[in-house]
């Protein structure tokens, strides 16, 4: 595999993906971006005042531009931020990340960000509804298969606003697995080379 590769892997929620995401990092001895980005997005803002589900929150509230910023009221100081703001200044952390060498980003729609580099590779990553379900129950606090699907119609809407393309569709991405029936670390491997093959 080109060892500058950087994979970005995009999934629904409960179907292991950033299990799968850890998995392949490790796997190939690359940084896993995640969670991270948000921080360093804010910091670009100046943001630095905010807990982490705050600022969650202030990426994925989608907002119709205006000729003015709409208020956050509920951010305090932060009335003038948006998440078209979150959403730019991630997007060049996203570049940044890529430019600095091979590793694997997950979410933030990072596929669509890096689209046109050559040593990008993205996944989209999806299970059956029984898999979800009983990973709601067993991995995530006992979250009902509705709950998994009210996150995964936020993530769409915000790809959907920013991109203009539409979240989980194939032809957005290099390849779509499904976690239903496999190991993740079998699968991880499945990725690993069919990379190979391709980059």
């Amino acid at each position: 595999m080109n060892k500058n590769v950087v994979i970005t892997v995009s999934r629904q929620y409960g179907c292991g993906g950033r299990e799968l995401a850890t998995i392949l990092a490790k796997k190939l001895n690359v940084n896993l971006y995640d969670k991270q980005i948000i921080h360093l997005a804010a910091a670009k803002l100046g943001i630095d005042d905010l807990s982490e589900e705050d600022l969650k929150e202030l990426e994925n509230t989608v907002q119709p531009m205006t000729l003015t910023y709409v208020p956050f009221h509920s951010f305090g100081n932060h009335a003038g931020e948006s998440s078209r703001g979150m959403f730019i200044a991630e997007a060049g952390v996203i570049r940044k990340l890529a430019e600095d060498g091979p590793c694997v980003i997950l979410g933030r729609s990072a596929d669509y960000v890096l689209e046109d580099e050559p040593n990008h590779f993205s996944i989209f990553v999806c299970a059956n509804d029984a898999y979800r379900e009983q990973r709601g129950k067993d991995v995530y606090d006992g979250k009902t298969l509705k709950e998994l699907n009210q996150e995964d119609d936020k993530r769409a809407r915000y790809y959907n606003y920013y991109t203009g393309k539409k979240w989980g569709d194939p032809v957005n991405y290099d390849l779509v697995v499904n976690t239903s029936n496999e190991p993740l670390d079998k699968i991880a491997d499945a990725i690993i080379e069919y990379i190979n093959t391709v980059k």
